[in-house]
């Protein structure tokens, strides 16, 4: 892993990759649509190089760096027939520096974590940490303005929920807080298929209410379309044993969640039944336009909301399999969907689980990734985030004991992960009792082209009893 550094070489890639974007945007035949393209990349790059260099630290200016650079690369290759090969070339390859910049930047504000591998210094992870970086900035560019008063019903709620947890002893007790729900009876499951791959379509009437005394009750329940759940069944005729496949943040739609989770490889070369349950406010589920929005926030209830339906939703869906097969069934959960791999993990007896890049605390990502006004806006109407911390005690993985066996518990986790930083799966493997680890040297993103991860998810499955140990199984 790099040294954390105050400031750096590589921050004078961006600002002359930007300066030189001007200058041959200008240059060109079409000026006007020669600044105008360059006006997007350069600005960012110059602003961001300088930033760094004046404000080293700033964990937003890599984000909007690596965006700039993308940008380049991509306005770069449009615009080719006006600008020529020679301008073409030398702006690619200037972005191209610039994005590698950007992740190498981001990797040089970690500082070393106990418990975590020392990550390579390569392009290729610098590469890697520059997507994370470029996700990064469309969340940010994402986080809503929040109205004063918002703030202020959002932490009184908060106040008054946290007593209500309190009196209740869901603090000291968190599985008593979830209530164990019965498998839908009433359901519609019509076929559909993306690409060649063919699908079933489980939707049920969610039944999840937040209890009565519960603050924000009634705007929850507001959200109607929240009210239905959803999820992606993709089986064979024959019994076999059954995946949970659980999205990540901003995911929930069929093409988006079977890439994620590579659902060919996993039913066709593994063999199993595989159910992709859609997260609260996700997906058909969404109120608003992105995919997610309200799940993560300012109004921590709402996240409390979002979390507890999300386990309740799940663990229908695991009351749906148990009803058709005594085949084993197991958890394979993607970054938020690794957080509620794990919560499921502490409520139900499962087969394995599997975290996949794991966010395990909401609390500290808003610390991290929370807009500074925001969070400074909050606080001076009352909120106190050591009072957020325990209203997430309910909903925390790492407040209940996982109910699955240590030796069919698995974790996955980028050593240069910029969006989930290595904190969290390393605490939730310390919570776990050190169960195996991959850490693959890459950031959030890149997970799927590093072999070991793939290598351990088989081995997973097969001591859960979800694999044979040869194979004997006809596909």
């Amino acid at each position: 892993m790099l040294e954390p550094s105050r400031r750096s070489l590589a921050a004078l890639v961006p600002p002359l990759c930007g300066f030189v974007w001007i200058w041959v945007g200008s240059a060109a035949e079409s000026r006007g649509l020669g600044f105008a393209a360059s006006a997007v990349p350069g600005g960012l790059l110059i602003a961001t190089g300088l930033g760094t260099l004046l404000y080293p630290g700033d964990v937003r200016l890599p984000q909007f760096m690596a965006l700039g650079s993308a940008i380049g690369v991509g306005l770069a290759l449009l615009l080719g027939f006006w600008l020529g090969p020679a301008p073409t070339a030398l702006l690619l390859t200037l972005s191209a520096a610039s994005f590698l910049a950007a992740g190498r930047l981001g990797r040089s504000q970690e500082p070393p974590i106990e418990g975590v591998p020392a990550a390579p210094d390569t392009l290729m992870l610098d590469g890697e940490v520059g997507f994370d970086e470029v996700v990064l900035s469309s969340l940010t560019l994402k986080i809503p303005t929040v109205p004063l008063q918002e703030h202020r019903r959002a932490t009184s709620e908060m106040i008054e929920a946290r007593a209500l947890y309190s009196e209740r002893g869901w603090l000291a007790d968190p599985a008593s807080f979830h209530r164990t729900p019965e498998a839908p009876d009433d359901f519609d499951l019509p076929r559909a298929s993306v690409g060649s791959l063919s699908y079933e379509h489980l939707q049920f009437d969610s039944g999840y209410e937040p209890w009565p005394e519960e603050p924000g009750r009634e705007r929850w329940l507001s959200h109607t379309a929240n009210r239905r759940a959803h999820a992606w069944v993709v089986r064979h005729g024959a019994p076999r044993p059954w995946l949970i496949c659980i999205h990540g943040y901003e995911m929930g739609a069929p093409r988006m969640d079977f890439d994620a989770f590579r659902a060919r490889r996993l039913h066709d070369e593994l063999g199993l039944n595989l159910i992709f349950p859609t997260l609260p406010l996700h997906g058909p589920r969404r109120r608003a336009r992105h995919s997610g929005s309200g799940y993560l926030g300012a109004d921590f209830l709402d996240t409390v909301h979002a979390q507890a339906q999300a386990t309740w939703d799940i663990r229908r869906v695991v009351a749906w399999i148990r009803g058709q097969t005594d085949e084993p069934i197991g958890v394979y959960g993607l970054s938020l969907g690794g957080y509620n791999a794990a919560l499921l993990a502490s409520l139900e007896p499962l087969s394995t689980v599997i975290a996949g890049i794991p966010a395990v605390d909401f609390l500290r990502l808003t610390r991290r990734l929370g807009a500074p006004l925001e969070v400074r806006l909050a606080e001076s109407v009352g909120l106190d985030l050591e009072h957020a911390d325990d209203l997430f005690r309910v909903i925390s993985p790492l407040a209940l004991e996982c109910r699955v066996p240590t030796n069919q518990r698995a974790i996955f986790a980028g050593i240069a992960d910029r969006i989930v930083p290595a904190d969290h799966p390393r605490d939730l493997w310390r919570h776990w009792e050190k169960p195996r680890i991959a850490w693959y040297p890459g950031g959030h993103v890149s997970f799927r082209r590093h072999g070991m991860v793939d290598r351990l998810i088989d081995d997973t499955l097969r001591v859960g009893g979800l694999l044979p140990s040869a194979r004997g199984r006809e596909l």
